[in-house]
């Protein structure tokens, strides 16, 4: 039976991650985010946003959802939650995939290491969902695993998460593990040591941009943090994750995707394996809309001015609403006013004409091809 273990106990009081006060410390500005308080800048998003597309900068993500994963065929009993065939990951590979609903909408996106299988023939691994979606996604997961042998731990309170991210992520990173980190390829993750204590490192990131996200207890956090900011890394709010994201046209749970879209609809269809494996939650809806096509898509669209789309602004073509934007900003590498939004599919073309209404006014706007911005140093 699917069991679910929480070593401390949760309650509704806003949370603070162990490195809170290395932020209160550094005078960063702090916000409430998914029932936490976190910074969401410590110099400006525009420096930081720099710092990771040109050297390196750190990001506190320790708010994050930590699963940790053990029980016989653990793979196989996941399949069911996800439109991905995750027995094609070997040990040391990570996937990018979706909770789905009955209905194909998406409960959460996630990532889901496959550490291998140990003496016993347990398979482990780990899944880092999103902070918001946390306690959701566990009560699905264990509900639906519960007459299976699988076991969850949430560790999302116990261990810290940081992103190291840019094209100096991996050297300031690799003098701290004694692993050869150039070994590990992207959504590859391993099991070593970082300032001698136990460390889990994934080569995973939501930047566009190379890099690490590292689990560690604590105590090591703290000191690996105190390291990388005396070495120089520049550290990162959540002002400057989010301009950074969406650069790469990396989609926002709650905004760009949720519980109501469909991972085609939301230009995901390279992580549903329809073809590799058996049948999974949602299965029949997305059956149906590859077949049919889909009635909305998730495009990118740069905007003709420096006039920022917002979230929840209206999408106008021929003078008729067909759409609202998901996520927009300037952003900070282009110089360019940039967003996401839902358009119906026959709108849904490179170089499309659109407006935007902003304050009762349309500007024009242009589907463009996603990712706004593409890191030459991945």
């Amino acid at each position: 039976m699917a069991k679910s273990e929480t070593s401390k106990s949760e309650t509704t009081a806003l949370s603070r991650t162990p490195l809170f006060e290395l932020a209160v410390e550094q005078k960063a500005r702090l916000t409430a985010f998914a029932g936490w308080e976190m910074p969401v800048q410590y110099s400006s998003i525009s420096t930081e946003h720099k710092a990771v597309r040109t050297s390196a900068g750190m990001f506190d993500i320790s708010h994050m959802g930590k699963f940790a994963f053990r029980g016989k065929q653990l793979r196989e009993q996941l399949q069911h939650l996800v439109p991905s065939d995750l027995t094609r990951l070997s040990v040391g590979a990570a996937q990018y995939t979706v909770l789905l609903n009955p209905q194909g909408g998406i409960i959460d996106d996630i990532i889901f290491y496959y550490q291998g299988e140990d003496e016993t023939g347990e398979q482990r691994g780990m899944m880092i969902v999103n902070a918001a979606t946390r306690t959701k996604d566990k009560a699905w997961i264990v509900a639906n695993l519960e007459a299976t042998p699988v076991n969850l731990q949430d560790l999302s309170k116990e261990k810290v998460l940081i992103a190291l991210q840019g094209p100096q992520a991996v050297s300031q990173l690799q003098s701290l593990v004694p692993a050869d980190l150039t070994e590990v390829k992207a959504f590859g993750h391993l099991e070593t040591t970082i300032l001698d204590q136990p460390a889990f490192l994934a080569r995973t990131g939501y930047t566009g941009e190379d890099g690490f996200e590292m689990m560690v207890g604590p105590e090591v956090g703290v000191q690996l943090w105190r390291h990388l900011l005396n070495a120089g890394v520049i550290p990162c709010g959540l002002g400057a994750r989010d301009t950074l994201r969406l650069e790469a046209a990396m989609a926002l749970y709650g905004q760009d995707i949720n519980d109501t879209t469909t991972p085609l609809e939301a230009g995901l269809g390279w992580l549903v394996h329809l073809d590799t494996k058996g049948e999974f939650i949602g299965r029949s809806v997305l059956e149906q809309q590859k077949a049919a096509g889909v009635e909305k898509r998730l495009v990118g669209i740069a905007m003709q001015g420096r006039h920022i789309a917002r979230h929840g602004y209206p999408i106008i073509s021929e003078g008729q609403k067909v759409g609202e934007v998901t996520s927009g900003t300037l952003a900070p590498t282009l110089g360019q006013a940039i967003a996401l939004a839902y358009v119906p599919s026959q709108l849904a073309k490179i170089g499309q004409q659109l407006e935007v209404e902003i304050r009762n006014k349309t500007y024009p706007a242009t589907i463009v091809k996603k990712p706004f911005y593409r890191s030459k140093n991945k």
